[in-house]
């Protein structure tokens, strides 16, 4: 059956508390949690001796399934987490301090009938105040001092003491830090009788509530006074002030509080471990992220089936096969490729051998015909002119009238020689028109030659 842990972490002990099995949140009391504290000496880092307890109970009870540790502030969050990456713990969350005593208080049913509260909280090492809403839990004012604090109330009792008579001052440090537990230990005890007597090895702490009163009457009213600056601070219509922490079973204290506040003032049972039970009730386990789908190797027909997709824990076979595959493919595909291109380049050669074709049947007719015109005439001049009169193809047909063909003076040679009369010179000529031309696509233009007469022109009249 998994649990939960609640920690807390104080300025001269740590406390660690485990509900009972079976108890709800509606049934929660002082009775229904495992609670344990530990002292710390100054010699010690609270935050690394949180840490190894919080691993230790880890080690020890494997059905914790959730931990929460409460802190006092960012500072003291930061060093937490450190102090928990450091041994390698994970399975935490952190909640402040505030919220884990409320979270409390709500559970017993202690704030039920309230909108507003104010938080008094008094430690080992200092004074906390705030002002919290009941239903969101938002923290309106808050302010700390360290001005009033558990360890100088029993440094205020050792100095009494001392100033008594009865108590030897202690030479060394180590005889400081004995000598303010056994005042630790008197104040704690006045919190239920009278008077109090604590043997040490400096001599007996002799002690009475109203001495004790007397010396902390002061610091009392000031941190009462710091209270009610909070409150108006806060500009919130505080209904109640709780008062929790080591020293608020001091009955002093929450006295004076209701005289200078004018309204109640509640001290839940067992004070100094509201927070840590409320840490606990915080507690939830962490969400474990779910891991993406590996994906599955390809089948050997897919199209996706590549080396590059294939998962780290493929075996060296199927990788070998993979390649195969791929070789086979790209080699196939280059293949279809380079057919394409030679098919296309045939298709080329093909329109560009029935082109050459035409053209040269062309040209051997006008050759032919002009040769067998130069036969009938029986003329030298015409035949060397038909021998110099192969039709050569421009680059380009051109546009501009004025230019001649050169196939004109060829034409000229073979033709009828221009009859003997005078053209009108009121009129101007128009030019010839250009020569006729074969477009084949992806050739030059074909020039065709002028088909000359049959038969020789009829001389002219006498």
């Amino acid at each position: 059956m998994s649990s939960v842990l609640g920690v807390s972490v104080g300025a001269g002990a740590i406390r660690v508390a485990i509900p009972h099995p079976g108890n709800s949140a509606e049934r929660f009391v002082a009775t229904a949690f495992d609670v344990q504290a530990m002292p710390v000496g100054e010699q010690h880092s609270m935050d690394d001796v949180a840490a190894e307890t919080v691993g230790a109970v880890f080690g020890s009870a494997p059905e914790i399934a959730a931990t929460a540790l409460a802190y006092r502030n960012e500072q003291h969050a930061r060093t937490l987490r450190g102090a928990l990456a450091r041994r390698q713990l994970t399975n935490y969350e952190l909640v402040p301090e505030v919220a884990a005593a409320r979270e409390f208080l709500r559970a017993t049913g202690e704030l039920q009938g309230y909108r507003t509260v104010a938080l008094y909280d008094l430690g080992s090492s200092g004074l906390s105040v705030s002002v919290i809403d009941v239903e969101s839990g938002q923290v309106s004012h808050s302010e700390r001092t360290s001005d009033i604090s558990g360890d100088y109330l029993d440094s205020l009792i050792r100095e009494q003491q001392i100033a008594s008579g009865r108590i030897e001052h202690p030479p060394t440090a180590q005889g400081l830090a004995a000598l303010d537990g056994v005042c630790r230990q008197a104040k704690e005890q006045l919190s239920s009788t009278t008077a109090v007597a604590v043997p040490s090895e400096h001599g007996l702490v002799l002690l009475s509530q109203e001495n004790f009163e007397a010396l902390i009457m002061l610091a009392v009213e000031s941190s009462a006074r710091m209270t009610r600056d909070v409150m108006m601070r806060s500009e919130q219509a505080v209904q109640a002030v709780f008062v929790i922490g080591g020293c608020a079973r001091i009955p002093l204290i929450a006295r004076i509080l209701e005289r200078w506040m004018g309204m109640p003032v509640l001290v839940p049972a067992d004070p100094e471990t509201v927070i840590v039970r409320g840490a606990a009730l915080l507690a939830r386990p962490a969400q474990v992220a779910v891991p993406a789908p590996v994906p599955q190797a390809p089948g050997p027909g897919s199209a996706d089936d590549t080396v590059q997709l294939a998962p780290v824990w493929l075996s060296e076979d199927a990788l070998r096969r993979a390649r195969k595959r791929n070789k086979a493919r790209v080699t196939s595909t280059l293949g279809s490729k380079v057919g394409a291109v030679g098919a296309g380049r045939r298709r080329e050669l093909s329109v560009a051998g029935v082109a050459v074709g035409a053209l040269v049947v062309v040209a051997a007719l006008g050759i032919g015909l002009g040769w067998g015109q130069s036969v009938l005439r029986g003329d030298s001049q015409s035949n060397t002119s038909a021998s110099t009169s192969v039709p050569v193809a421009p680059p380009r047909a051109s546009a501009d009238p004025s230019v001649a063909p050169t196939t004109d003076a060829t034409n000229a040679s073979v033709a009828a020689p221009t009859p003997n009369w005078q053209a009108p010179t009121t009129t101007t000529a128009p030019p010839p028109p250009g020569p006729p031309t074969i477009v084949v696509p992806g050739l030059p233009p074909i020039v065709v030659p002028t088909i000359p007469p049959l038969l020789p022109p009829f001389p002219p009249r006498q």
